[in-house]
């Protein structure tokens, strides 16, 4: 049973806070004041703003009455003082009134701007601050590049960069971890890279920035081996670093690794630290060990609302949802609010389950009960879950009444829908919204041609594979990865690459005699190709995560789980072949595709064959 954490009641906390401020008499005294509310946690409420606030402006009047109203030091004070309790108007007068200003008055309130989201108004306030030929310091520069990574805006972060290295100031480690973080939080890696590599010294924030960075874009390869040169280099992994090697490893399905690089850290950072710990239960759940998961979160110190979203989450892609439900219960009563990402989960959980009505109940709650807007992406789970059920109709209908327009994802889940229940009709309408929005996006092509070579409308099915060749548009091949020996290997469709190909492919017609002896029928719809059905036999075989599994029998003791992650959804035939696969090995085997976790064993799969 989950315990129940104890808060300071809100009475006991706001006395604590009128004890601090009595006798206030200075901004020193205003400072040790907040500083010991921010330690004490009870800061949440709008008392401590309120008091700062009326404190500050009587602490104003008497700057004004003593003459010290035109002194730069106590003007940026009041500035600081205003820009923090979120009043910018006021700082923004404050300002405009001092008649000679420092860096740090400039400082003050391009910080204020960047507390209340006001990015692109701070970046322009630096731009005013070069032109008094001032020289920021590194902290106005950490500040004003931490404006640009908000924005994403890689355009304004090129220009201060040019202006960094202008003024010498490249060789500053903050300035340049800021460089590293904003290049890669804006998606270019290779620019993160080229400033990481010309840094004479770098701290672990630095690699840490980096570290992330790859994985973040989508590189968990390089996030693993910029951790692995970090070692090398005898840099000691702190949280910063930490995440970035889990997701990475989480997006390979790399267990071992994850374990072992989890293992450079004392436990007990895991267990007191909820960003950290939030990364290992990930790890665990999206890898399919979800006992483990469990046992991290049952062990944490501090569960945050991030922390319990992760297990909810988890439990819901490993078909555990009558669980990530109980949860989700507990949640409420300990009084942490849900926030999207807790709906996104417990929505997620009931497309896979097939639960319609639970799913309408969830959404409809966000609003009346939680007073939170749904998002396109919990509209997206809703028409997911609606059209995987076969209300196509109603998912439909949904799209046309979202307050906001449909995006990709939206149409997509759709389409998916389509796919399942084969209407080529609605596809059609479907797809027409599709290419307007991602006309580069060949897996929408794809699953058309699908629909039509599912209901043999081979003319139509070749028309979309010429319309793809006469735009350039390429499929992304089938890739999928099994970490063996804490080493992760690489499969594509049709791959002969491997030095244990042979033996690969010997298993792999080992089986097939086996599953046919079992029943085992192709299911050669699910092959886009009018060709014949020896030849889509064939094709089917050797699709990359038959042949990842293959090698993970060949290659682990018989007792071993078989992990393999996948980065397209797995077909209808290779769904039906693994199953068997686990009945005749004996073998637990999970399957981690985009669409969502697969776990077989004993001849059947935690999906339900609903998926």
């Amino acid at each position: 049973m989950l315990s129940r954490p104890t808060y300071p009641s809100m009475s006991k906390g706001l006395e604590i806070k009128k004890l601090r401020l009595q006798g206030f008499n200075s901004f020193r005294h205003l400072k040790h004041v907040h500083a010991h509310i921010l330690r004490l946690g009870l800061c949440h409420d709008n008392y401590l703003l309120n008091m700062i606030l009326r404190l500050g402006v009587k602490i104003h009047a008497l700057v004004v009455k003593a003459g010290f109203d035109y002194d730069v030091f106590v003007k940026t004070s009041l500035v600081c003082l205003y820009a923090k309790c979120g009043f910018l108007e006021d700082a923004h007068k404050v300002f405009g009134d001092i008649p000679v200003k420092n860096v740090v008055s400039w400082t003050a309130i391009i910080s204020g701007y960047i507390g209340v989201g006001k990015s692109r108004e701070a970046i322009d306030m630096f731009r005013r601050l070069l032109e008094t030929n001032l020289v920021p310091d590194s902290f106005t520069v950490v500040r004003v590049l931490s404006a640009c990574t908000q924005l994403g805006d890689i355009n304004c972060g090129e220009w201060i960069h040019k202006w960094i290295m202008e003024m010498g100031m490249v060789r500053n480690v903050f300035v340049a971890t800021s460089l590293v973080d904003m290049y890669a939080k804006c998606g270019n890696m290779e620019k993160a890279r080229g400033v990481f590599d010309g840094m004479p010294e770098k701290d672990i924030v630095t690699w840490g920035a980096m570290i992330q960075g790859y994985a973040l874009n989508g590189l968990p390869r390089e996030a693993m081996d910029l951790f692995l040169h970090m070692q090398r280099e005898n840099v000691k992994p702190d949280c910063y670093p930490m995440v970035g090697v889990l997701s990475a490893c989480t997006r390979l399905g790399a267990l071992e690794l994850g374990e072992w690089a989890s293992g450079l850290v004392d436990r007990n950072e895991f267990l007191c630290n909820p960003v950290v710990g939030t990364a290992l239960i990930d790890l665990y759940a999206k890898c399919g060990s979800m006992a483990q998961a469990w046992e991290v979160f049952k062990g944490m110190k501090e569960k945050d609302r991030v922390v319990w979203n992760a297990i909810i989450s988890g439990l819901a892609m490993n078909g555990y949802v009558k669980l990530s439900f109980g949860l989700f219960g507990q949640v409420e009563k300990i009084g942490i609010k849900p926030d999207g990402n807790t709906f996104i989960g417990l929505l997620c959980g009931c497309t896979h389950a097939g639960l319609v009505d639970e799913g309408r109940q969830y959404f409809n709650s966000m609003d009346r009960v939680f007073s939170l807007t749904p998002t396109v992406e919990h509209y997206g789970c809703m028409v997911d879950l609606l059209g995987r059920a076969g209300l196509l109709d109603e998912a439909h209908q949904m799209i046309r009444n979202m307050p906001m327009e449909a995006n990709a994802i939206v149409w997509g889940a759709l389409l998916g829908a389509c796919r399942i229940h084969r209407d080529t009709q609605l596809a059609e309408l479907v797809l027409k919204q599709l290419i307007e929005l991602e006309p580069w996006n060949s897996g929408n092509y794809v699953l058309l041609s699908n629909i039509y070579s599912n209901n043999l409308k081979w003319d139509e099915a070749a028309k979309i594979r010429l319309s793809m060749n006469e735009k350039g548009i390429q499929k992304p091949p089938g890739c999928s990865w099994i970490e063996v020996d804490g080493i992760v290997h690489e499969f594509l469709v049709g791959d002969n690459y491997h030095p244990l190909s042979e033996k690969i492919y010997a298993k792999l017609d080992e089986l097939t005699k086996k599953m046919k002896v079992a029943g085992y029928i192709p299911t050669t719809d699910y092959v886009l190709f009018d060709i014949e059905e020896e030849e889509k036999e064939h094709f089917l075989g050797c699709h990359s995560e038959k042949l990842a599994i293959a090698f993970g029998l060949i290659s682990t003791p018989p007792t071993t789980v078989i992990r393999v992650v996948k980065n397209l959804r797995v077909c209808g035939d290779c769904h039906m072949a693994i199953k068997l696969i686990s009945s005749i090995t004996g073998r637990e085997i999970t399957v981690r595709d985009n669409n969502r976790f697969h776990c077989f064993s004993e001849g059947s799969c935690s999906c339900n064959d609903y998926w």
